[in-house]
């Protein structure tokens, strides 16, 4: 389900894919290098500081019910015809209980759930799953260890571009940054599919002139952007 509002937001249709996909084999071509691409909605549930936040604003609200405590019995007593002390502790239990479900809910809306994650840990979370698919897709095991991975996250706007071993002898990571940068201003302002490509072609250059391609130049990964579920 994320996954299909994401490539709605995204405006990433079929067709968008197979140009995209396109452009790695026409980027692949030139070099030895291979190119994998992927996105994901989020890199982590998050689940922890969205119900810390929920769990301090019940908090919250339960000090503010303190002070009326004595009006809010009144009102039990008068509601029930005779009130027990007992009602006064369920009322309060069930109203911090309610707004700590509702805080959860509105907390794991999308403009609200990136304010409420610390930076450190979306920073974190992004490289942790970054890492864990340039594993999974198989880029650290290209023969020459010439591959890269170009991974968007979209809820925290970051874009990460892992080369390999081979790549970081020749090629310094501050020139993946900068079309890291280019990439995530594109998304932002609209232009995914456009975005992408050009970060493709861009990589592609770079990696010609330093592994120019070969006779025998076999595509060692898939082509594409895949999307990711988690």
């Amino acid at each position: 389900m994320k996954s299909e509002k994401l490539l709605k937001k995204l405006k990433l249709s079929e067709e968008s894919f197979s140009r995209i996909q396109d452009s790695v084999r026409h980027a692949e071509q030139k070099t030895s290098g291979e190119i994998a691409l992927a996105l994901i909605y989020e890199s982590d549930a998050y689940a922890f500081y969205e119900l810390f936040a929920a769990v301090i604003t019940g908090a919250g609200f339960f000090a503010l019910l303190l002070p009326f405590s004595a009006f809010i019995e009144r009102f039990l007593t008068w509601l029930f015809w005779g009130s027990l002390p007992v009602y006064l502790s369920l009322f309060l239990w069930v109203s911090c209980f309610g707004v700590i479900a509702l805080c959860y809910y509105l907390y794991n809306i999308e403009a609200v759930d990136r304010r409420i994650i610390p930076r450190a840990a979306q920073y974190r979370a992004v490289w942790n799953r970054s890492l864990r698919y340039f594993v999974e897709s198989g880029v650290y095991r290209t023969e020459q260890h010439s591959g890269i991975l170009i991974f968007v996250s979209y809820l925290e706007r970051q874009v990460r571009i892992i080369a390999d071993s081979g790549i970081n002898e020749k090629i310094s990571s501050d020139l993946w940054n900068l079309i890291a940068d280019e990439l995530a201003v594109g998304i932002s302002d609209g232009r995914a599919e456009e975005s992408f490509i050009q970060a493709v072609n861009r990589c592609g250059e770079l990696l010609a002139e330093y592994f120019p391609a070969e006779r025998n130049n076999p595509n060692e990964l898939s082509d594409g952007l895949v999307v990711l579920e988690d």
